[in-house]
């Protein structure tokens, strides 16, 4: 019987487009496995949006998604003036640029939520200890520290302590003040180091432990940590809450020395510079 030669053209064509359709949907199945859907990572900060510390969080976050995107980790900043209007369990983290006052009040009200503490320097807020509360910006007892031991080695400076300074160049600190200055055409202070800080450690650690939770990753800031502040030394959580880092001794607005001060105390004991632990 023979075959009609227009109807035997007609579903060898079909039969293409069928094959072509299959395969097109089989690379597009490929690919969607290969780049899985992004995750997004939800941060809060609470306080002033014109302030140093939410200049020095939005740069984090630029970093932190530049990074993220390899991962399949999208992370989005939320501002906010009042920490009523942030729902408990919704964020990931908080970060905060408030009065100590606040900031006890807002760690108390958000549970198991790490409340990142970017601006008070109160020593009252380490001694207290709270579980969720954690700093980046340094203690006033660790200022303190870093300007004793600085004056041990060199009695007639005036040098202040100094969480960042826009001249400090070592340990890829130059390429994070250019990066943050062309942003934001100012140089970047204790504080904006701090909101920076604040919001790299944690998008760090939830990228280390593929999890956002609130109360595993409040865990993990608290665990084994080793965040690269571009300080030279990995930096870690106390009990206090408090980051280990070294501190910049500034003078006539150049850096002199770095504390801990070698010679002094050992280089690597971040501990000697304000309270080390719990006192309860």
């Amino acid at each position: 019987m023979s075959t009609h030669p227009f109807r035997s053209a007609s579903c060898s064509s079909l039969a293409r487009l069928v094959a072509v359709a299959a395969l097109m949907l089989f690379i597009v199945a490929a690919r969607t496995q290969a780049q899985p859907a992004l995750n997004e990572i939800r941060l809060a900060f609470i306080g002033p949006a014109n302030g140093e510390a939410w200049a020095g969080a939005q740069q984090g976050l630029v970093e932190a998604n530049a990074q993220g995107k390899f991962l399949g980790l999208n992370f989005s900043l939320f501002h906010f003036d009042d920490h009523r209007d942030v729902e408990p369990g919704m964020f990931a983290a908080i970060i905060v640029d408030v009065s100590a006052l606040r900031a006890v009040k807002i760690a108390e009200s958000l549970g198991d939520t790490a409340v990142i503490n970017a601006t008070a320097e109160d020593d009252e807020l380490r001694d207290g200890c709270m579980a969720n509360l954690l700093h980046t910006i340094p203690s006033l007892a660790m200022r303190d520290d870093a300007i004793q031991q600085w004056q041990r080695k060199s009695p007639q400076s005036t040098a202040g302590a100094r969480a960042w300074h826009q001249t400090f160049r070592k340990y890829a600190a130059a390429q994070l003040n250019k990066r943050y200055t062309e942003r934001t055409q100012q140089p970047m202070s204790d504080a904006a180091w701090a909101g920076w800080a604040a919001v790299r450690v944690v998008s760090d650690t939830a990228a280390r432990q593929q999890s956002a939770e609130p109360t595993a990753l409040l865990e993990a800031l608290k665990g084994d940590l080793a965040f690269d502040g571009q300080k030279g030394m990995d930096l870690s959580f106390r009990d206090t809450g408090q980051l280990r880092q070294p501190l910049l001794l500034v003078e006539d607005g150049r850096i002199v020395g770095e504390a801990p001060v070698r010679g002094i105390v050992d280089p690597g004991n971040l501990d000697s510079l304000g309270l080390a632990t719990c006192l309860k």
